[in-house]
């Protein structure tokens, strides 16, 4: 039988702060985009993860466990990494873009990782199924806008 237990919430509040992290990540990088429809994705992107960490944020308290705040110390030095970059870089709408498609590669991997725990409830595997694939399909979509830098 499938339970929500202890380990899972760690898993998914570990998720949720990463979640944040390319929220602010992809908030960043728009504001730091001339192209437009490079800022168009990264504006796109950012509001997904932060319509996925209300999901998850849900999906957490609906078996009533304890939601962790804030993002995390890595994401942040992410996001100054890749301020540092764009001032450096003489390409930077290309660097950002391949950051975020490593990160986006990141996320797909974090999500199998969950998803492999046999003890997933199917509410949560449900959800998380559907954010990967909103993920991977996106990764797929961003090939079309490696050409446009």
């Amino acid at each position: 039988m499938s339970t929500y237990t202890e380990e899972i919430g760690k898993k998914l509040n570990a998720l949720l702060e990463k979640t944040y992290d390319a929220e602010k990540g992809f908030k960043k990088a728009a504001e730091n985009i001339e192209n437009y429809a490079l800022k168009q994705y990264f504006r796109s992107k950012s509001e997904e993860r932060y319509a996925f960490g209300h999901e998850l944020k849900k999906e957490i308290r609906s078996f009533y466990q304890d939601v962790d705040k804030g993002g995390s110390v890595t994401g942040s030095i992410h996001r100054a990494w890749m301020d540092l970059k764009s001032l450096l870089s003489f390409d930077d709408e290309e660097s950002m873009l391949e950051e975020a498609i490593r990160g986006e590669k990141a996320a797909v991997e974090e999500y199998e990782n969950i998803l492999n725990d046999t003890s997933l409830p199917t509410s949560t595997k449900a959800l998380l199924e559907s954010q990967k694939n909103k993920i991977e399909n996106g990764l797929y979509n961003i090939k079309s806008l490696e050409s446009i830098h």
